[in-house]
């Protein structure tokens, strides 16, 4: 059976679905609980699901807004299983996000903002333009000013953002990030690798990314 992806109200999701995503979380590196993802459907509005013969393979939590009027994609928790097809079940559920960015906002550039604790994490914006952090480049001050709304939108303080490493520091806990392991690791770029250097992942420090979907390149998937 072909990978399906389907989004839910945050609100519709099942105790089984709940459970479901959790014991997916359980064979990652950020093994939440139901309890975290419980507190999930709360914080967030949508939710993709990625799955094969009626099995969970991968999700996201996000919510699509405006901030200070601009149209924006903001990714919560989200993990991909550890699976052979598990590039394609990223790229499943970054379609899925782009459609129902076209959906809300035909016609307009949409921002892309997701927290993540590893280089892989970046293949989820391999499709949009203008990423940051990226290699060789240096961020512009209203680059560093959208890092700053991004981390204000994740809850992060100011006192503990930095807006030049875009890390943003962690209390010990695991952190609601997007969880994803490269199908093959040693393509890795060792600049990208670089943007960690400064993480305490130990201590839950993430890196807040994004990226543009630009109106033309959403307009493919309306």
């Amino acid at each position: 059976m072909a990978l399906e992806v389907d989004t839910k109200d945050c609100n519709a999701l099942s105790d089984a679905e709940i459970a479901e995503i959790s014991d997916l979380c359980a064979e990652g590196p950020v093994p939440w609980e139901v309890g975290t993802i419980s507190k999930q459907t709360e914080e967030w509005v949508l939710c993709s699901q990625a799955t094969e013969n009626g099995r969970l393979k991968g999700f996201a939590f996000y919510t699509l807004e405006r901030i200070g009027g601009t149209p924006a994609i903001i990714i919560g928790l989200g993990s991909v299983a550890r699976q052979s097809k598990r590039d394609s079940v990223l790229k499943g559920i970054v379609t899925d996000l782009m459609h129902r960015a076209v959906m809300a906002f035909p016609d307009e550039d949409v921002i892309v903002g997701v927290r993540l604790q590893t280089a892989a994490g970046f293949e989820l914006l391999k499709a949009f333009d203008d990423v940051v952090p990226r290699p060789d480049h240096k961020a512009s001050g209203e680059e560093r000013a959208w890092g700053r709304r991004f981390a204000k939108r994740f809850g992060i303080s100011p006192l503990r953002y930095a807006d030049r490493s875009f890390i943003g520091s962690g209390d010990g806990s695991l952190p609601c990030v997007f969880d994803h392991e490269s199908s093959k690791p040693e393509a890795s770029d060792d600049s990208v690798t670089a943007f960690f250097a400064d993480a305490d992942i130990a201590n839950g420090d993430v890196l807040l990314a994004f990226g543009w979907a630009m109106s033309e390149d959403l307009a493919k998937y309306a």
